[in-house]
């Protein structure tokens, strides 16, 4: 795994935590579904654990190199 996939991992599980969040508010203003709202909570810090794992993982692996100006000019 390199550190950009680790990144983009990172930030997909961070918008799988958000959503989940924003879901588990709405459940528990709603009167209907306030019986959902723990659950999508306890999975919204599930992801938001995720998405710190994988920001762990990516701070510890090396930066990819810059490309050289030969590469950058395509010879």
């Amino acid at each position: 795994m390199t550190r950009e996939e680790a990144l983009a991992q990172a930030r997909a599980a961070a918008g799988h935590a958000a959503n989940l969040a924003e879901s588990a508010q709405g459940a528990a203003y709603s009167e209907s579904r306030t019986h959902v709202a723990v659950p999508l909570a306890a999975a919204g810090a599930l992801w938001a654990d995720t998405a710190r794992a994988y920001a762990a993982i990516a701070a510890v692996l090396p930066e990819p190199k810059p490309a050289s100006d030969t590469e950058i000019q395509g010879v």
